[in-house]
């Protein structure tokens, strides 16, 4: 049952919170004991979200699931513990314990209940045992910068009292200790003194938050013995000199199957678990997609917009645990599922991923706003997979898209709270369309890459002077520009190109032809004809022509 341990109160967790770097705790331990940190992995987090943080309703599933007596005994004892029905309480916590006797948590709750009762003795004896069996309890906690819990820390403060006024002899002075004559440690001399330099040795690591629990542990090692006593030191050494707890755990977590950790919104084996703030659990892929279209967890209804908007999906990490555990060559095949989607998802010529929308150019910067719910998910995967490219084409009626292309660079991507996104983005390379298709909302397409058809000799000489011959005319018109004009052209697309020392060093002809044709704005027709012509001589005839009408308008 380690895998399902508190980190704070080491014992199995109840009413487990998973808080936002990923790690779950108890409850009650992470609502009062964790500082601004958490102690597994010290990332920084807000009071707040921990408190509007809900119930982990998988890990809790999963709990009731491998110890359905333990859940209904600490349901039942913490109700009555809250209404300080102390008597009731320590009846069920008697019960439970002669049940579930390597529980160690219904130990300390009967100690709570034994308090409740002022029967400080029989509270002394359960903490002592708990001591005896975690002897560096506090000293773990101090190490990963967790107080002491309240609960811990008020009980033992009230026994501490106790026993000061129990036994006003017992003292501390230095590495001695003195005690009230009569008063023998229970488990034999070598051992009381064995704890007494142990306890001795670690006081001064400790803080003033810790000194009533190390005094407990020193004066409880004189406490007289009793049946009590010696029938729980040969439970603990049943518990930890047999194999019986861990065959007893062992069997415990087999009666969980594949089934219990499926995503519930893709019905397969959780790849990247994470637990919302309503507690419910998903693939993160999974609840990205439901976010992109409603910003409520698709179970419970409850809104999302702050999860959303600060993008913690950090994997939970004792599902995962819990799953490489039992089930590693199913996470494995899980894994290799998703490895397969993000290759096919990385391929630039076969299915790549379309956004409809305009006419995009090589060189040519292309600004996009992303808010239709399948462009947000186009976006994310191009950036998990890395290759950070799409097609982009304009719009055609009867088609869905044009036949002609310009595959975009994302530079940069800026998420917005409410989901949206601003791409700043740059055309790259041409394309023709070979095949069109769907994936998930979104247009595909299976294409070809295109290239200019390079010249040699007197062609080449002819098309140097055509192509100096419509830079200069495409300068002329440019100067003539007025200068609010030019402003806004230089803000949006850049100022225009210089010449190119060698007008075929790129596969898509000189830079300042595209810049060109962007400036121009034409119609979307016009412009993928103009796009989809693989000699330079034909492009630079179409330029001049439009450069006369627009110098004769």
């Amino acid at each position: 049952m380690e895998l399902l341990e508190c980190r704070i109160c080491l014992f199995p967790m109840w009413e487990p919170v998973t808080i936002t770097c990923g790690h779950t705790f108890c409850r009650r331990c992470a609502g009062t004991y964790l500082p601004s940190k958490c102690p597994a992995c010290k990332e920084r987090f807000k009071q707040r979200d921990m408190r509007n943080a809900k119930n982990n309703v998988l890990l809790i599933r999963v709990i009731e699931k491998c110890c359905p007596d333990d859940a209904k005994i600490k349901r039942h004892l913490q109700e009555k513990l809250r209404a300080k029905q102390y008597k009731e309480a320590l009846r069920v916590a008697n019960d439970g314990i002669q049940q579930v006797p390597e529980d160690l948590s219904l130990r300390f709750y009967r100690a709570e209940a034994n308090c409740g009762l002022l029967r400080f003795s029989d509270a002394l004896a359960d903490l002592d045992y708990l001591c005896c069996l975690r002897p560096k309890w506090t000293e773990i906690l101090e190490a990963e910068g967790i107080l002491v819990p309240e609960e811990v820390s008020r009980i033992m403060q009230v026994l501490t009292d106790y026993l000061k006024a129990s036994y006003p002899i017992v003292s501390l002075s230095g590495t001695q200790v003195t005690h009230p004559e009569g008063l023998t440690h229970p488990h034999g001399d070598a051992e009381g003194k064995e704890r007494r330099e142990a306890s001795q040795s670690s006081k001064a690591k400790h803080d003033t938050s810790n000194e009533c629990c190390l005094s407990l542990c020193q004066a409880v090692s004189f406490l007289p013995a009793s049946e009590d006593d010696k029938e729980m030191m040969k439970t603990k050494e049943d518990v930890n000199c047999t194999g019986a707890s861990l065959h007893r755990r062992d069997k415990t977590l087999s009666v969980l199957t594949v089934s219990d950790f499926e995503c519930p919104l893709c019905i397969r084996l959780f790849h990247e678990p994470v637990t919302t703030p309503c507690g419910h659990t998903f693939c993160k892929n999974c609840i990205e997609r439901s976010l992109d279209h409603n910003l409520r967890c698709p179970l419970c209804k409850q809104p999302l917009q702050e999860y959303l908007k600060n993008r913690k999906y950090n994997v939970t990490v004792v599902v995962l645990d819990i799953i490489d555990c039992l089930f590693p060559s199913q996470l494995a095949e899980r894994k290799q599922i998703h490895e397969a989607e993000m290759a096919e998802l990385s391929n630039l010529t076969k299915d790549i991923p379309i956004f409809v929308c305009t006419v995009a150019y090589p060189g040519v910067p292309c600004p996009l706003h992303i808010f239709e719910p399948r462009y947000r998910l186009m976006m994310r995967r191009c950036m998990e997979t890395g290759t950070k490219k799409f097609g982009m084409c304009s719009y055609e009626h009867g088609k869905g898209f044009a036949d002609y292309g310009c595959m975009l660079e994302i530079l940069s991507l800026e998420l917005l709270p409410d989901g949206r996104s601003y791409v700043d983005s740059v055309g790259s390379n041409r394309f023709r369309v070979l095949k069109r298709g769907l994936r998930d909302g979104y247009h595909t397409a299976d294409i070809e890459y295109l290239e200019d058809i390079k010249v040699e000799g007197s062609e080449l000489e002819l098309l140097q002077r055509l192509h100096d011959s419509v830079y200069q005319q495409a300068q002329d018109w440019y100067q003539r520009l007025g200068s609010r004009m030019k402003e806004q052209i230089n803000r949006q697309y850049g100022t225009m190109p210089s010449i190119e020392e060698n007008i075929q060093a790129s596969s898509n002809g000189p830079a300042w032809c595209w810049w060109l044709l962007s400036v121009l704005q034409l119609d979307p027709v016009y412009q993928t004809t103009v796009l989809s012509l693989s000699l330079l001589k034909d492009r630079l005839g179409h330029l001049r022509l439009i450069l006369e009408y627009f110098s004769q308008s």
